[in-house]
Order: structure tokens, then sequence, then C-alpha cells
């Protein structure tokens, strides 16, 4: 902690200064008097100041690290001041960077004493943040000097993307975590042979049916009963040019929001999911179902801001990277003509892509769905609108760290019906 001493007002000096200058032109016990009287305050106000500047201490203890939007933040604060002087007035300057929390007060402490403190706060916004440093600010009785004590410490915050429980959402057959068909007369090696057809761009030549190719005269490949395909690719489009909206409501928010309760439905069924995100960094994580993948996918989505990369270009250049017989969900607010057209060469290879299609007009757009709607489905692509009133629910903020739940027992008594997990307290650090 890092002390600094400084004089409030140069009005003393100066007084002191002017009594020596009179005093030496003609000499009197008044001035004599009047300069002790000065600079005895100066001198007392100085020692006081300097006393508080060794002897005080903050330590700030926090609850949680990471958090959902709509979660409770708490922390204690406690001053300690070792000296006899007693700090008269006290300002606890906070620095934290989580909007809507704001832990500063005034106070006083007494000398050889502690005071203490709780603050609660609401994560209203997903992202990386900081709590901390802290500036503790104290002066002399007189307001002579003022005495600042920074205290560097601090630690971060990761805010995540809530989860709501989601509608059906119509998904291409396949779907994911096998809540889709099974995939009729796939060209994949799966259950059994169900049949031929004309060979497309993408087909693997091991599934070539060589006696029927011999018979038509062009290349034919082998169809196969499917099973729904285990892995979900979830695509965000975070194109700045096509967000609509502000703050928690907006074409942003209510994506990413989507993205992470899709992700979270897919890895509770057991099943593979990743994502990938055209944000100002892009983000790739590939299909998993570990421990670890839930967190690492949501802290992307916690971090990432909207980029200059179009859907279509993304498509172009990563469209390779999905693998074969993948489910690929797309969450976009884009109705530009386009990008749908990069996702053909996509169905050629075997993977069956799903258009959530964010309504620009229920975020206060003017353009309409209609003709992305008509492209997508003339290339056979499922494609589901979805409005600003689907995930704009109460439940959109549905943080549960640091919320207590009440009842009244049968004798009249208030008691607990569920404490915040994880009560520990941990410093910052």
């Amino acid at each position: 902690m890092n002390s600094h001493l400084r004089i409030s007002n140069p009005l003393l000096p100066i007084l002191c200064l002017i009594v020596i200058v009179v005093d030496v032109l003609g000499p009197s016990k008044v001035w004599a008097t009047l300069l002790v009287g000065l600079g005895g305050a100066w001198l007392v106000g100085y020692l006081w100041v300097r006393a508080l500047s060794r002897n005080l201490r903050l330590t700030r203890e926090i609850r949680y690290g990471w958090a959902q939007v709509g979660d409770h933040l708490e922390e204690r604060f406690t001053v300690t001041n070792d000296s006899i002087i007693p700090a008269t007035w006290l300002e606890v300057d906070d620095h934290s960077t989580l909007p809507g929390y704001h832990p500063s007060r005034a106070t006083g402490i007494g000398g050889q004493s502690a005071s203490q403190w709780q603050t609660e706060g609401v994560c209203t916004r997903r992202g990386l943040y900081t709590l901390g440093g802290t500036t503790l600010r104290t002066s002399d009785p007189l307001g002579i000097y003022t005495l600042s004590v920074d205290d560097p410490t601090s630690t971060t915050i990761l805010v995540m993307p809530p989860v709501l429980p989601l509608p059906s959402i119509a998904v291409t057959p396949g779907g994911y975590s096998g809540e889709g068909r099974p995939r009729a007369r796939a060209p994949e090696q799966t259950v059994g042979a169900a049949g031929v057809r004309e060979f497309q761009p993408g087909d693997s030549i091991r599934m070539i049916h060589w006696p029927s190719t011999a018979k038509h005269d062009e290349f034919y490949v082998r169809l196969f009963d499917g099973t729904p395909a285990s892995a979900s690719w979830i695509l965000l489009d975070l194109d700045r040019s096509v967000q609509l909206g502000t703050g928690s409501d907006s074409t942003e928010e209510h994506g990413v929001i989507l993205a992470a309760s899709l992700v979270d439905r897919v890895l509770r069924k057991r099943q593979d999911a990743g994502l990938t995100i055209n944000g100002l960094e892009p983000a790739w994580i590939p299909p998993k179902r570990s421990a670890s993948q839930r967190w690492e996918i949501f802290r992307a989505l916690a971090l990432t801001q909207p980029g200059e990369l179009q859907l279509g270009h993304f498509l172009e250049r990563a469209g390779k990277s999905f693998g074969r017989q993948a489910n690929l969900i797309i969450i976009t607010a884009s109705v530009q003509p386009t990008w749908p057209e990069a996702l053909v060469p996509l169905t050629w290879r075997g993977i069956r892509p799903t258009v959530l299609l964010l309504d620009p007009r229920s975020f206060g757009g003017a353009q309409a769905t209609g003709p992305a709607e008509q492209l997508l489905r003339q290339a056979g692509i499922q494609c589901q609108v979805i409005t600003r009133d689907l995930l704009n629910r109460p439940e959109a903020h549905p943080g549960q760290l640091g919320q207590w739940k009440w009842k009244r027992s049968v004798t009249g008594h208030v008691v607990a019906a569920q404490a915040p997990d994880n009560t520990d307290w941990r410093k910052l650090s």
C-alpha cells in the first residue's frame, strides 16, 4: 500500500510566512504567539496523518471467482487502524470495473480499532472484470493535510452469459443432442446399405458402388441408413454490421444467450459440442464432451465482441474445417442474400446446417427475414426465425450465486430454505 501526503490548503504556510516576516520587522508577543499556534497546528496535522499512513490497512474478501448474469456478488471490507490516532473521516474509493457495482463509501474509524462491512451487487453484463484496487483518503481534524493510501490489490471475475430453458427448436434431421430424426439413406457407413445414388462433389471415393457405376457409365455411391450425428457445431455470427439494439436488448446479447443455452443442452445430452465465432477475436473450439468443454465455451462467449468479418466470408474460410456429417447450427441476424450460398458446398460434404435467424424487425430494424428464409428453404436448409420476445424473459437473468431463499415455518419463524453455495471468503490477490 502506497501512501501520498499533500497539503489540502496552502493558506496555512502562507500565513506562517507572513507572520514570520511581520515579526522580524516588528517583534511582538502577539506575532510570536500566533506563529506558535499556526506552526503547532501545522506540526500536529502532519504528525497526525503521518501516524495514520503507517497504520491504516485494508482487506477485501470475495465469495465467488466467477458468476453468471444475474448472480449476486458479495464483498467484505475490513479497515484496521493500529495507531492510537483516530481517522475522524475516511473515504473508501473503489476502482472496480464491474458495471453497476459501486462499493465506495465514507466512514470513520477510531484508534486501535477495526471497521468491517459487506457490500452486494448484481452481475448485469457478461465479460471479464476487475475488482479493486482501492484508495483510502483521510485527513487530520483541521483538514490541513490529506492522506491517500493506494491499495493495488485486485482480482478478476468472469461473468458468464445466462442459460435459458429453450422451447422446441426445429433442427435438421440428424439434429443435435439426439433430438433430431435419423438421417435416412445417408452416404456414410453407419447401420446398413439402403441403395445408391449419383456421385456428388465431396462424396468419398470409398463410397463408390462399382457395379452401378459400370451399369450406368456414371459414378454412383452407396447409401446407408444413418443415425443422428453426435457432433454439433454452433456458429455465432457477430458481424458488427448486422447487429441491432443496445445492451442486453440487442441481437448480440440474444445471440450469445442462445448459443450458451444450445451448448448447455447438447452437453447435458452427453453429445459433443463445439463453438465458433466470427467476432473481434475469432473463436474456434472443436466439438468435445470433456469436463472442461463447458468452461472453455462459456468463457469464449463471455469475452467475445463483434468483429468485421462477414458470415459468408467466414463460412468460405472455415467450411472445410467442420468435418463431415456434422450438425451446424448457425445463429445470425443477417438477412443479406449472399451468405446462404456459402452453405451449399457444406451440404455436399454431408453437413446439415440449421439456421436460427434473429428477426431484425423485433430489434428495431427495418429489414424482413422473408427473402433470406426463402433462399435457405430453396436450398433445403432448415430455418427458424427467433424473435426478441423468445429470450427477453425474466429467466434471462437466472443467477443463483449469492441468493437466499426463505420460508415461514409452522411456528411462524422465517428460516432459510436455500443458502448460497460456496460461501467461503477469500482475499483479493
